[in-house]
């Protein structure tokens, strides 16, 4: 089970919103261990489309840096959906660099944001619980 932080969860609906009509993106700061993700970092969508996304490398070193400051790793990827469900396409399976990581996707195609969250390992996806914690 993922559990994200009140904040972390408020901030990754508000930056999907945020990168309309584009996809949006960002990573989570956290503790593996514990699964936990109290810090949501946003990041540019490098690719600029409605379709896919790309973490730049600066955004990703950023992301690291402020990671090892916290005290915390990279622990998984976010990205939104404008016009799907919140299920990984066949891009973002190929395209799943760890297979420890934590792949959250936030649909907005429906009135309200869906946000989902999945491990993807050798191609198999596997939808894990989220939970919402102060």
């Amino acid at each position: 089970m993922l559990r994200l932080s009140a904040s972390a969860y408020a901030a990754i609906i508000g930056h999907a919103y945020d990168g309309l009509p584009d996809e949006a993106c960002g990573l989570l700061l956290g503790d593996p261990a514990r699964d936990v993700a109290p810090i949501f970092h946003p990041t540019a969508n490098a690719a600029r489309s409605s379709r896919v996304y790309s973490i730049g490398p600066r955004d990703f070193l950023d992301a690291d840096d402020a990671a090892a400051e916290a005290g915390l790793a990279i622990i998984g990827v976010v990205h939104s959906h404008t016009h799907t469900d919140a299920y990984p396409s066949p891009t973002d399976i190929v395209q799943a660099p760890d297979p420890d990581w934590h792949y959250v996707i936030v649909s907005l195609r429906d009135d309200a944001p869906v946000l989902r969250s999945y491990r993807i390992v050798e191609g198999a996806v596997s939808e894990e619980p989220v939970g919402v914690v102060r």
